[in-house]
């Protein structure tokens, strides 16, 4: 994903905990991503990401339980953070 947006690899990673998931930054938030996977992505999790407004965001498509929450997930990046980049791999 990192080479797939033009991300310098060489920049530097941190990786947090948010609502009990491993998210990953790439400078910041220059990129954010959460690779879970069995339907723990949750839409509570997805708003207290976007407060943060990463310029890009990753999610496993694993990692939403079904296809309402995955469209949910993205308007709820359209409404908090417009500017966010959402894919989902």
């Amino acid at each position: 994903m990192l080479l797939d947006w033009g991300v310098d690899l060489t920049l530097p990673i941190a990786k947090e905990n948010i609502a009990d998931l491993d998210t990953f930054f790439v400078d910041g938030n220059a990129l954010a991503a959460c690779f879970v996977k069995d339907g723990q992505i949750t839409e509570d999790f997805c708003k207290e990401l976007a407060k943060r407004e990463p310029l890009r965001v990753v999610f496993r498509d694993s990692g939403f339980g079904d296809d309402s929450v995955k469209i949910n997930v993205e308007q709820i990046f359209k409404l908090m953070s417009p500017h966010t980049d959402v894919k989902t791999i």
